[in-house]
């Protein structure tokens, strides 16, 4: 098993973590505001939650939020310098953590000095080609202009700038707005970078479409797994396990060509405790994401259940990117229930490593009930799920159960899953 067979990412936006606000002033250069300092504090903590891996959302040079980028080369001066990224990198690989970066080539800022150029001599601009004929934008922002990757110099640069990063110790990159950037643009670039870093990991944001054929196409290792978290809320939400058990069968699919990195969160969409109408199934939508093929990622703050809601306009992401406390025994929800249970699901995909690439059977599905096994070779577990308010009757194979997980009722004649409970059992 390859690194990212083990890895449990903890997912950071590191501007809104440390309290950087988008729209402040962006300080001097020479003199960056150290704030990355902040995120140290919180290795201990991924690390006793049970993840290895800390993937962090932008930290280079750009104009607000990360994603207007403007030097893919130099840190955020609201974040600290080059130094400060390097140590948070060396004391995480001494803590045994891998650092995923945040790389954004689809589009740049305006303030990108390549663009700059070609916005004040126009034709003239020996960067004119690295930008479309019409200098169009992403997805109707006008300040993120959208690089031309059929230009073998945008290819060049990108290849460069990843293997930078890759030289100081950073294990991969996420590939912002991955599915927008023509797939052999990606091949060529990622191609040269395995050259050199064989072992490095990309997986690339993909909303929707055909995730398998993609990965063969642009050489990822993964992409963003929408489908299966849009199935989780939505049929717990719904009372209607019928979706999961289809998308559970889509997710199968894909595992026979890739390991799908799967999420309940991230800095893009409402939070999970937000977006469930029943806070029970928090609990539901945890032991789903940690009982299943692919490579899981929690988004920090989640393992507090932190709520926030996701809202089109401008400042509408603040509510999901907070800033954290310096120490994590300061945040809400610290050592509460829903933080111990990430501990023990955690430590137990962890006492599993073979779940990575399990396949899923499902063994009962009514509206409100789901048992399935998932399994890998002659490994096993059993899942049961129940929504109802009342106990639910479910059946799984024949097997001695013994439940490791949750609560259930465990016997020759089935199981019974209590109210608005769950259980993993090993055979």
């Amino acid at each position: 098993m390859r690194w990212p067979d083990h890895v449990i990412w903890w997912h950071a936006y590191p501007l809104g973590f440390v309290g950087a606000v988008p729209g402040e002033d962006v300080p001097d250069e020479a003199q960056p505001e150290p704030r990355l300092g902040r995120l140290h504090g919180w290795l201990d903590h991924l690390v006793e939650l049970g993840c290895n891996g800390l993937a962090l959302g932008p930290v280079f040079a750009s104009e607000t939020h990360g994603y207007d980028t403007v030097d893919h080369y130099r840190v955020d001066p609201r974040l600290g310098g080059e130094d400060d990224l390097q140590r948070l990198i060396d004391e995480a690989s001494q803590k045994g953590v891998r650092v995923l970066l945040d790389g954004v080539f689809n589009h740049v800022g305006r303030s990108f000095p390549p663009f700059a150029d070609v916005a004040a001599k126009g034709d003239e601009s020996p960067h004119r080609n690295w930008f479309h004929a019409d200098l169009r934008t992403f997805e109707g922002h006008d300040r993120l202009v959208t690089l031309n990757h059929t230009e073998p110099e945008v290819a060049a640069y990108v290849t460069d700038v990843m293997t930078h990063w890759l030289e100081r110790g950073i294990d991969g990159w996420r590939l912002d707005a991955a599915y927008a950037v023509p797939p052999e643009f990606w091949r060529t670039v990622i191609d040269r970078v395995r050259a050199r870093f064989p072992e490095a990991w990309f997986v690339g944001e993909v909303i929707h479409g055909d995730y398998a054929s993609l990965v063969e196409q642009t050489g990822f290792d993964s992409v963003t797994q929408y489908e299966l978290w849009k199935a989780i809320w939505s049929s717990l939400n719904d009372r209607n396990f019928f979706e999961l058990a289809h998308a559970l069968g889509r997710h199968d699919e894909m595992l026979g060509t890739f390991v799908p990195q799967t999420f309940l969160g991230n800095h893009d969409v409402t939070r999970i405790a937000s977006r469930l109408d029943d806070e029970r199934q928090l609990a539901h939508a945890l032991v789903i994401l940690l009982t299943i093929g692919g490579v899981p990622s929690i988004y920090a703050g989640d393992e507090f259940a932190f709520e926030g809601v996701k809202e089109e306009r401008e400042g509408g992401d603040d509510a999901i990117r907070p800033t954290f406390p310096a120490h994590p025994d300061e945040t809400p929800g610290y050592g509460q229930t829903h933080h111990s249970l990430h501990q023990e699901l955690i430590g137990l995909r962890r006492r599993h490593p073979w779940l990575v690439h399990a396949r899923t059977t499902v063994d009962t599905l009514t509206n409100t009930a789901l048992s399935y096994t998932v399994g890998h070779g002659d490994q096993r577990l059993a899942v049961v799920l129940n929504l109802d308010d009342e106990p639910a009757k479910v059946d799984l194979p024949d097997a001695d159960w013994t439940c490791v997980a949750g609560r259930a009722d465990f016997s020759e004649a089935g199981v019974t899953v209590p109210p608005a409970g769950w259980a993993v059992a090993e055979p």
